[in-house]
């Protein structure tokens, strides 16, 4: 039986629309409702937003730009020590400088022993003096002695346990240069955590002081036609048991340090015509129990270091069962140090098809495929090696050698 049904749609811009504002608020106000419906878009009108706290996702909604003419831009950042201990679970701070911090500002804590998911990322929603309450109990113990401190900073788009939701057309300015480094567990210019089945497609994310997208044991989340860029740290970073990702059509480049990073239980993840170049370290790194991923059609160009990296791993962690086919990974490397494909820690069971692993004229990439001595079973199969200036193959297994068509 077909169905003419109608979702509900909501404009939200700077004029001429259902909802008129130029912050996180007015944006936040559109997709509010629109959850209260159930579900359905909130279209988002040209302009410049200013960021002051996430636009939280909620179930059901898409929330859909007009590309580069809709921007979502991270308000400065306020940051202050703590002069009391955040303790474990306790839900308010309290600041030497209460200067821009605020009821309904996004704040993180941390101290210099609680990295990782041990950052906690709220809201705030009360404020007496230099006192203020947290949207979330702490994480850790953040200690005035080990430098405990809050700053104005979240990721600019937040989701948080949501299902069905959409992110499309959007550009989101991270403004490094005035906000402090915010890791890639707890943000990023779009950050999701257990929010399986999200949709990002033709979002732009630049100079983000942190990663460019990031999502956390989130499962079957596909990435199509993004760029990341100018991003302090990682491109685009799945990880921590996000399964059957899918990535596709994306650049990552000009990077701090890596294009796309496999972080932790990657498994079963397709990645597909992703140019990953110019990048400070390496175009794509694979790691903690990352394994049974597909990799076709890529680019790793002109990263600093290496274009693919297997990460040092013991047996039982390393990120076996990968593999790769008609990838260009070409002109890695920076000074002394290149390598096209560097396989470090006891990884098994690779599989290279039909790549190019080379150097175009006067390239910079010293060894082609750099085999590490514990590494097994690594399978190179009609690649083309050329140009590598030092050597096309660097086997560092005793009495051991790649097998081969």
């Amino acid at each position: 039986m077909s169905s003419n049904r109608l979702t509900p749609t909501i404009t939200v811009g700077l004029a001429h629309s259902d909802i008129t504002g130029n912050d996180n608020r007015a944006l936040q106000a559109a997709v509010d409702y629109i959850a209260g419906l159930g579900g359905g878009t909130v279209e988002i009108g040209p302009g410049t937003y200013t960021m002051r706290d996430s636009l939280h996702l909620r179930n059901r909604v898409t929330v859909r730009g007009q590309g580069r003419e809709s921007v979502l831009f991270k308000a400065n950042a306020a940051e202050s020590p703590l002069t009391l201990d955040g303790d474990y679970g306790e839900e308010q701070i309290t600041v030497a400088d209460a200067a821009g911090f605020a009821p309904g500002v996004g704040v993180s804590v941390t101290d210099d022993n609680s990295g990782g998911f041990h950052t906690v990322v709220c809201t705030l929603i009360w404020a007496d003096g230099d006192r203020f309450g947290a949207g979330k109990p702490m994480l850790g113990d953040y200690l005035v002695s080990r430098n405990a401190r809050a700053a104005t900073t979240f990721p600019v788009i937040s989701g948080y346990g949501v299902t069905g939701v959409g992110i499309e057309n959007l550009t989101i300015q991270g403004n490094k240069e005035n906000n402090p480094y915010l890791n890639g567990c707890r943000g990023a210019g779009i950050f999701l955590y257990r929010s399986h089945g999200t949709r990002i497609t033709a979002c732009t994310i630049q100079d983000y002081n942190g990663d460019g997208i990031s999502f956390q044991q989130s499962n079957d989340v596909s990435v199509e036609d993004c760029v990341c860029s100018g991003n302090t740290h990682l491109g685009l970073h799945p990880g921590s048991g996000s399964g059957s990702p899918a990535i596709r059509n994306c650049r990552s480049s000009g990077n701090g340090r890596i294009g796309l990073f496999l972080c932790w239980r990657v498994k079963n993840g397709i990645f597909e015509n992703n140019r990953l170049n110019e990048n400070g370290e390496t175009g794509i790194s694979i790691g903690h129990k990352d394994t049974d991923n597909t990799f076709l059609c890529n680019e790793a160009n002109g990263n600093g270091r290496e274009g693919v990296l297997f990460r040092d791993e013991s047996e039982p962690m390393a990120g076996h069962r990968n593999y790769f086919e008609r990838n260009e990974i070409l002109d890695n490397g920076a000074g002394t140090e290149g390598c096209g494909i560097r396989i470090l820690g006891e990884t098994r069971d690779l599989t290279f098809v039909n790549n190019r692993i080379g150097n175009s004229p006067d390239g910079r990439q010293k060894i082609g495929i750099m085999i590490g001595e514990r590494s097994d079973r690594i399978q190179l199969n009609e690649n083309e090696l050329s140009g590598n200036v030092e050597r096309e193959i660097e086997d560092r297994r005793e009495g051991n050698q790649p097998d081969r068509d």
